[in-house]
């Protein structure tokens, strides 16, 4: 899932708005060929879904995971296929064991989380531009097909009828407002907070409201469903990576080391079966700096995973300095086709920030 953000609201209107007219003026252009020329870094792009929404605000799961609809999506991949050098993470384990350059201007897609959009939607259009992209899966959700624990709390805030919620556990009482985007706004404080509790607690809240709501978890839901393994053997037949997301999309760092081993030795034995090949790419679940540490990367080198992602906002200068803790560009529902493209050009000047939450260095491997 998304890995909250705090932005500057006037600074985030500034980048919107410099990064639309240095693309609108064509000032873009050479101001990515020089970028290109000073510094070859490894950009790579973090999507969850790609929909196309009739309403937005009809949607009763999280937005904040529609990275773009299914237009955007497509002028997004041609402007990597035209400006870009589009390269597999694959490509880059590579290139770092055998002490290569990244290309210049390179570019990687990846996705987390493993909707069944990513292959209704996402993966046709990859196949036709002929973009190279990783998908990074939670073995057990594509076993069950049931929704994430994260999307099934937002659906239940967006959906219930009830008039407060009531959570001690992270500090809120409040009254459950009528209107949708309110409560989206609720949705986004309450993940934000969830996150700062351990693994069990965490789980315990979730199924608590659960049961006090009488909304369980406990179905397949077409509008919130991972892929199954017969789409992910098609899209890894036809040349796409799958890498680990964990078994049950915790966070890794908030396991005892005991179930921290499991989920990446077990997701990595589960995808050798499944696909036939063993992986060795892994993205960490919510992938911020509450989310992995030194001893996440430690057992994901020992699972056997050659590269990590994170979801800290930037570029890599150097991948092979943290090829466990790679750091990604998110890609927004809002993103027009001028952001969109003054932030892959001018990463430094027009990406998100990450809230850095506990000081420590994310960049070790």
């Amino acid at each position: 899932m998304v890995s909250v953000r705090k932005v500057i609201p006037w600074r985030g209107d500034l980048r919107v708005r410099l990064g639309t007219w240095c693309y609108r003026t064509g000032l873009l252009g050479p101001l990515r060929q020089v970028r290109g020329w000073r510094i070859r870094d490894l950009r790579i792009l973090a999507y969850h879904r790609v929909l196309t929404l009739a309403d937005p605000e009809l949607f009763e799961f999280d937005l904040e995971v529609v990275s773009a609809s299914a237009e955007r999506f497509r002028e997004q991949m041609l402007l990597l296929r035209r400006k870009f050098h589009p390269i597999s993470l694959g490509e880059v384990v590579r290139r770092i064991e055998a002490g290569q350059p990244m290309p210049r201007n390179a570019v990687a897609v990846t996705f987390d989380d493993g909707y069944d959009d990513n292959y209704r939607v996402a993966f046709p259009i990859l196949r036709e531009l002929g973009v190279p992209a990783t998908f990074f899966v939670s073995t057990g959700h594509v076993d069950d097909g049931l929704p994430f624990a994260y999307d099934w709390l937002a659906h239940m805030v967006l959906r219930s009828t009830e008039p407060r919620l009531q959570l001690p556990e992270v500090g809120l009482d409040v009254r459950l407002p009528a209107r949708r985007d309110l409560r989206r706004k609720l949705v986004e404080n309450l993940l934000d907070r969830l996150k700062s509790l351990d693994d069990a607690a965490q789980a315990a809240l979730i199924t608590g409201l659960e049961k006090a709501w009488n909304m369980p978890r406990d179905r397949v839901v077409a509008d919130c469903r991972p892929m199954g393994w017969s789409q992910l053997r098609e899209m890894h037949q036809a040349g796409f990576e799958i890498g680990s997301h964990g078994v049950t999309h915790r966070m890794l760092a908030k396991l005892p080391q005991e179930e921290l081993e499991w989920e990446l030795f077990e997701s990595h034995r589960v995808l050798e079966r499944e696909l036939g090949s063993a992986p060795s790419l892994l993205s960490y679940p919510v992938g911020g700096d509450r989310a992995f540490d030194a001893r996440v990367i430690q057992a994901s080198r020992a699972a056997g995973y050659r590269l990590a992602c994170s979801y800290i906002s930037g570029t890599n200068p150097d991948p092979a300095v943290n090829r466990y803790a790679l750091y990604r560009l998110p890609v927004e529902r809002q993103m027009g086709p001028g952001w969109f493209a003054a932030m892959v050009s001018l990463p430094g000047l027009m990406a998100y920030p990450t809230a850095r939450r506990t000081g420590a260095s994310a960049g070790e491997s």
